[in-house]
């Protein structure tokens, strides 16, 4: 055990919290699969929970092989990796695996798997924002032209080719950019100028598919979405009426370990609504213990951040750490229903390959950039180690 935890370097609480939300996460994904299992025909539950188990698995290895990397490193492969994520958003989203008419997914050779291409392009355009905002001189971030190739043309690629199959995701991702570029030093009034640009690509984007209804039809989908929401309408809002009972029916203490009954209605149990079946099973106490882990989860980001030993690991931290939290409240505040309905997972727990392994990506960065802090511990080390301590004999 003890060369196990040698082995295990950055922030322990970090490590503590993704590596208990992902235990955690197989009893309800294992309970709430059932759904799932039945309505494609296979029943085979235990062969979901394996699935996830796999998954789970993976996802901590390319956790632990990601925070032994220097984080200095991610910046460099960034400008190699953003072409290759832009092309794989093309493929997917011209050929691209669809699932309610939504083109997310590309089909993963062998293994029959699919991977969401939109949460790889995520992690690289926020490292690839890390670096370029923590090298570039900070007289020509101030100039709006001379960013706006090499700053913002990837971020209006990456979002532009996101948008028309998932908006959720590309709003999302746009979002947390902001807050870098924000937090990087970028000139608010350029920010400004951004989300205008920004607002108006997506109205424009709005018109041409509503005059030519051929090139998508999630326009219709977001409108009907966020109709439902606002005027509460409980027959058209199904899922969000169903994850509603689920809490409620859970009341304080839930109805204990799979014995959730609105998971055999709700759609996407085990990914999308996972956290009404959580509350439904473990009560209002288990909903607010998964709460605390990701409010803990922020505070351990902002500490990491804050203690960076340079500009581009606090953006790294902060940027791919954002990320990870904003995805999470966003689901939660869906099943709670604060918000219409976006598909977004619920990280570490929610059932889903592409999910649980680029969280626990960008959970590795994160610790490598924890690696690199100078401690107080380290430093009480090396002064044990300093030539006026060391005994004559040694």
């Amino acid at each position: 055990m003890s060369t196990i935890l040698q082995r295990i370097q950055g922030d322990r609480t970090l490590w503590a919290i993704a590596i208990i939300l992902a235990l955690f996460s197989l009893m309800p994904v294992y309970s709430a699969s059932s759904n799932i299992a039945f309505l494609y025909g296979s029943g085979n539950t235990l062969g979901m929970l394996g699935k996830h188990s796999i998954h789970l698995v993976l996802g901590l290895i390319l956790m632990y092989a990601a925070h032994n990397i220097s984080y200095k490193h991610y910046g460099p492969l960034s400008i190699i990796l953003l072409p290759i994520a832009v092309v794989l958003l093309i493929y997917t989203l011209l050929q691209g695996h669809s699932v309610a008419n939504a083109s997310r997914w590309i089909q993963i050779p062998f293994l029959g798997w699919t991977f969401q291409t939109s949460a790889f392009a995520s992690i690289v355009l926020m490292i690839y924002i890390a670096r370029y905002l923590s090298k570039v001189d900070p007289e020509k971030l101030k100039s709006f032209k001379k960013t706006l190739v090499p700053l913002l043309g990837p971020i209006f690629l990456v979002c532009g080719f996101i948008l028309p199959a998932n908006f959720s995701t590309a709003a999302l991702i746009f979002t947390i950019c902001m807050v870098v570029l924000f937090i990087g030093g970028y000139p608010l009034k350029n920010l400004l100028i951004i989300i205008g640009s920004g607002v108006a690509g997506l109205l424009l984007f709005i018109l041409l598919t509503l005059a030519f209804p051929n090139m998508s039809n999630r326009v219709e989908t977001w409108k009907a979405r966020v109709a439902n929401f606002s005027e509460g309408n409980a027959e058209e809002n199904y899922q969000v009426t169903k994850a509603k009972m689920a809490i409620a029916e859970g009341m304080v203490v839930g109805k204990g370990p799979g014995k959730s009954i609105q998971k055999n209605f709700l759609p996407q149990s085990n990914s999308d609504f996972i956290y009404a079946v959580i509350v439904e099973e473990f009560g209002m106490i288990g909903g607010v213990i998964i709460l605390m882990f990701y409010v803990m989860f922020l505070v351990r980001v902002l500490i990491i951040s804050q203690k960076a030993e340079s500009k581009f690991g606090m953006l790294l931290a902060a940027g791919t750490g954002f990320a990870i939290l904003v995805q999470a409240f966003v689901n939660l505040g869906v099943a709670v229903n604060l918000l219409p309905v976006t598909g977004q997972t619920l990280p570490l727990i929610s059932a889903g390959g592409s999910s649980i392994w680029m969280t626990c990506l960008a959970i590795g960065i994160i610790l490598s950039v924890s690696r690199g802090q100078i401690t107080e511990e380290t430093l009480e080390a090396e002064q044990k180690e300093t030539p006026e301590n060391i005994p004559a004999h040694a």
